[in-house]
């Protein structure tokens, strides 16, 4: 198994002074999350908001992808691997026929409460009953519950933004115990060239300061690599483009949000669609 330093390391190797106003408190990936649950769709996450725009065009074209293993996606199963507050939940529950299922997974009980709360405001009905069509459930991608992956097998899973947090070797472990063969996976994550200046965070209300989880900062060719070796093969996202990465310009800041400003210039997310062999 490769060990990939994290950011906090990398940066720390190459004698980053930490200029930011806020002083830095690095936690375990999991408590960070709790904390950052109730303000996460909130604080203006500039990365989480051009997710959600790449996400209107490839969200349906994945689904397209699904439905074409059989034909149809009704009575599909469908996961949201490392699904937070339900922010894509909701766009599966919005774009998928009602007679399949939604399962979402994160390691964070924190963020699965407020995912159940916004699902339960959309469609009361949809995480009750003897079979829900949503089914929220705890799993750690570092030490998986093997009843949780037993429990779970999905004909088509999506994972945004989360990558960050797992070793390579891990993640895709994972996705392969859970995705059927011919399945597919639908993946975004941050650049790695982002990922050589900062990562994910946010500014406790409480106590002013930079909460950090660990992260790791992964090249396209690297990510595509590992997949490969665990038994997933890229295919297009659109009929041309293997991988769609993004760099942010001046004119997306008004559509991101200030916190982008920082960022113009640097090439700050990636997506990319695999299928299982």
């Amino acid at each position: 198994m490769t060990i990939t330093p994290t950011i906090q390391q990398s940066l720390a190797a190459a004698g980053d002074t930490n200029p930011n106003k806020h002083p830095i408190q690095y936690m375990d990936t999991v408590d960070a999350y709790n904390k950052w649950a109730e303000i996460y769709d909130t604080d203006g996450n500039f990365l989480q908001a051009l997710d959600t725009l790449e996400l209107r065009t490839l969200l349906p074209a994945f689904l397209h992808r699904v439905e074409d293993t059989t034909a149809t996606i009704a009575n599909k199963t469908l996961i949201d691997l490392g699904c937070g507050t339900g922010r894509n939940t909701l766009h599966l529950m919005h774009h998928a026929p009602p007679t399949s299922q939604i399962i979402g997974l994160d390691a964070s009980p924190g963020m699965l409460d407020v995912a159940r709360k916004r699902i339960a405001e959309v469609d009361p009905d949809a995480g009750t009953g003897s079979a829900p069509r949503v089914r929220l459930a705890v799993l750690d991608l570092l030490t998986p519950d093997p009843g949780v992956l037993a429990s779970a097998s999905a004909d088509g899973m999506i994972s945004t933004l989360v990558l960050e947090h797992v070793p390579l070797d891990q993640f895709f472990m994972a996705v392969t115990a859970l995705l059927k063969p011919g399945g597919y996976l639908l993946l975004t994550n941050m650049h790695a060239e982002m990922g050589a200046i900062s990562q994910a965070g946010f500014v406790d209300p409480g106590s002013g300061r930079k909460i950090r989880p660990v992260s790791y900062s992964y090249g396209v060719a690297e990510v595509v690599r590992v997949a490969g070796e665990n038994g997933l093969e890229v295919v297009d996202l659109d009929g041309e483009e293997k991988v769609r990465e993004r760099r942010v310009d001046e004119g997306m800041v008004g559509v991101l949000g200030e916190r982008a400003r920082k960022w113009v210039g640097v090439v700050v997310w990636f997506g990319v669609c695999f299928r299982r062999i």
